[in-house]
């Protein structure tokens, strides 16, 4: 079941590892415009096998599958790194898929690079859900 997510409860991520918890959020309560929005509008997502998705409108459509797919996520954060207005951000994540209505439980170890906007949220730049196996 999708859940709605109301506008109020959007929100800039602040520290970088909310941009963890508020995509796991996003994804399972199905809310693709909030997810893309915690991206800078020339970010990199890391999506192999298929090539890597830059920008809003292909991560979008990138993203938009996994939702299609049902996901369901887990995320922990295990370390951040900040340094000015970049941050390093490792996390171990589990999940649910059903692609086709085969159900499967991927899971991975992300490196993340969130870049500080400057009204003082965090966006990802850069997110390899694979980087670390």
């Amino acid at each position: 079941m999708t859940l709605p997510v109301k506008e109020d409860d959007r929100c800039p991520p602040k520290p970088p590892k909310t941009c963890d918890a508020l995509f796991a959020k996003y994804v399972n309560a199905g809310d693709l415009d909030s997810l893309v929005d915690l991206y800078e509008p020339a970010a990199t997502l890391v999506s192999a096998p298929e090539p890597m998705a830059v920008g809003h409108e292909a991560i979008r459509a990138a993203l938009g599958g996994l939702l299609a797919a049902k996901t369901q996520l887990k995320i922990n954060v295990t370390h951040t790194i900040v340094s000015g207005d970049i941050a390093a951000t490792y996390n171990e994540w589990r999940g649910t898929i059903s692609p086709g209505g085969q159900k499967r439980e991927p899971r991975g170890k992300t490196i993340e690079i969130c870049h500080r906007q400057p009204d003082g949220a965090w966006r990802f730049a850069i997110d390899d859900p694979y980087a670390r196996g």
